[in-house]
C-alpha cells in the first residue's frame, strides 16, 4: 500500500475531474452568479472589521493653553562694501 498524498487522493481528483467533465458549463455560470453579489458585498465594505458599541465610553476634551514665548534676538547685520568689483574679480564669477 502507498502512503504518499498524491496515491490518496487519486479518488478525489478523479471525482473532481469527471465533475468538471460532466458539469463544467453549470459549475462556471454558478460560480459567475455567485461572485457577482460576492464582489459587490466586498466593494461595499463587507470585509471591514466593525467596531464594538462601548456605551460607557466618554471622551473628555482636553484644552492646553501655551504661554506666548518671545522670540530670540535677531543677529546682527552684516554690513557690506558696495564698491564695483575689478576685472579680476568678475573673471571667476558664473
Amino acid at each position: 500500500m502507498h502512503n504518499d498524498p498524491i496515491y490518496l487522493l487519486e479518488p478525489v481528483f478523479h471525482w473532481l475531474d469527471q465533475l468538471v467533465h460532466n458539469y463544467g458549463d453549470y459549475l462556471y455560470m454558478l460560480l459567475v452568479y455567485v461572485s457577482l453579489p460576492l464582489i459587490a458585498w466586498i466593494l461595499s465594505g463587507g470585509l471591514r472589521r466593525r467596531l464594538p458599541r462601548q456605551p460607557g465610553l466618554i471622551a473628555i476634551p482636553i484644552i492646553v493653553i501655551r504661554s506666548p514665548a518671545t522670540p530670540p534676538p535677531l543677529p546682527p547685520e552684516i554690513l557690506r562694501d558696495h564698491r564695483r568689483p575689478s576685472d579680476d574679480e568678475q573673471s571667476f564669477a558664473a
